[in-house]
């Protein structure tokens, strides 16, 4: 009996490009292009390009709505507000002759969740998930020439789960049972780049972020059943392993005219890391044993699009879109992460109101096409369909 829903933390859904309010408005591209400090996190080589230290701070509010549809039977998962953040210094080392560059990134690359009424249909699969990430990431750049720079950060993660679903096991009075899981993880990684300015207006990126083992040794799992059934779900401890994905990023940034800059990115996902979810419980009964549950993610490709134009050196709006390829496999899309194709549309505006402030809004808005999805490991079934809008806030200071 499978006891835990699947940890879909390395699906489409729970990865968040939102890493800076500018490149999020433009599609999700960033790795050619040195807007502001934001660049630590798409592309560190970019980081040797800034002329003065910069701060930037922003905040999102992710809406996400996930509707399951069976026969004649309907359901939307519950309404819930999620709120990455991220913050990024950096800049030279000197003001003059500078050739090295240092920064520190502080972001949420992986989040939010999904949350089913208790008595839905998919009970037994999942009723409630929730991820949050946060990675620390210093840096360095190095400027070979005018033309040509490299960068490394070394990441740290760390990230907290929590689980929820209903076991197939009634009391007296016909109450399900359930299984609560809760874990801190933690892990570690790097993200590198290089950067290469073709000519005047064309710009060249290569990014590579490592994929972070995360690691759980002290997660809790509580139960709550028929108290003559207590003595075969105990409270107990586990230990559990998750590999988020890598990623290779290509991106080209081209500025035709003086007002106006298109970017495009590529961005190959190795999901495949995700093969397997399993869980070793520290204490093991007949009826509570460890959990393996296959995944078989497949690696894909996201491509994205944007572009700027400067309307006055203090005003400029930003167009993106995007087409971010699933890594679930037919049989494999499970309802707390039923993930498909999905369609990316955004949009924003940079105000510079006085001198070395600058305020960014953008806005993201996420759908895919209905997915008929079956879940073979726990025999379930049932067609899915994602939306989420996500609007953010941004706001830069130049030392």
């Amino acid at each position: 009996m499978g006891l835990v829903p699947a940890i879909t933390a390395g699906a489409g859904g729970f990865q968040l490009n939102l890493q800076g309010i500018r490149q999020l408005a433009m599609g999700g591209t960033g790795t050619a292009l040195t807007w502001n400090s934001d660049i630590i996190f798409y592309n560190p080589a970019g980081m040797a390009d800034l002329n003065v230290w910069e701060a930037s701070v922003s905040a999102l509010a992710i809406m996400p709505g996930v509707q399951y549809v069976k026969d004649n039977y309907s359901i939307h998962a519950q309404q819930q507000v999620f709120t990455p953040f991220n913050v990024y210094v950096g800049g030279p080392i000197r003001k003059t002759k500078n050739k090295v560059a240092a920064g520190i990134g502080i972001y949420t690359p992986f989040g939010s969740g999904l949350k089913w009424d208790d008595n839905w249909q998919g009970r037994y699969v999942t009723q409630e998930i929730g991820l949050q990430t946060i990675f620390v990431q210093p840096t360095l750049s190095y400027k070979f020439s005018e033309r040509f720079s490299v960068g490394a950060g070394y990441v740290i993660g760390y990230g907290n789960v929590r689980l929820r679903k209903a076991i197939p096991i009634q009391d007296a009075n016909g109450q399900d049972g359930s299984a609560r899981l809760q874990g801190e993880a933690w892990g570690n990684g790097f993200n590198a780049g290089i950067h290469y300015k073709l000519t005047k207006k064309i710009q060249l990126g290569l990014a590579y972020r490592h994929g972070v083992n995360m690691r759980a040794d002290f997660g809790t799992a509580r139960f709550q059943v028929a108290s003559s059934l207590a003595d075969s779900f105990p409270a107990t401890k586990f230990r559990t392993r998750l590999r988020l994905p890598g990623v290779a990023s290509f991106g080209v940034g081209y500025r035709p005219v003086q007002k106006l800059t298109l970017q495009a990115d590529v961005n190959y996902v190795m999901w495949s890391s995700y093969d397997s979810l399993k869980f070793d419980f520290v204490q093991n009964t007949q009826q509570l044993q460890d959990i393996s549950s296959p995944r078989m993610y497949q690696n894909r490709f996201t491509y994205r699009f944007g572009l700027n134009y400067a309307f006055s050196p203090k005003l400029a709006v930003m167009l993106g879109a995007a087409w971010d390829e699933s890594p679930v496999q037919d049989g494999f899309v499970t309802p707390d992460l039923p993930d498909a194709d999905r369609m990316i549309g955004t949009g924003g505006l940079a105000w510079r109101p006085v001198n070395k402030l600058t305020l960014t809004l953008a806005v993201e808005y996420v759908t895919t096409q209905p997915r008929k999805g079956d879940y073979s490991h726990e025999h379930f079934s049932g067609t899915y369909q994602t939306k989420a809008i996500t609007p953010g806030i941004g706001i830069a200071y130049d030392f």
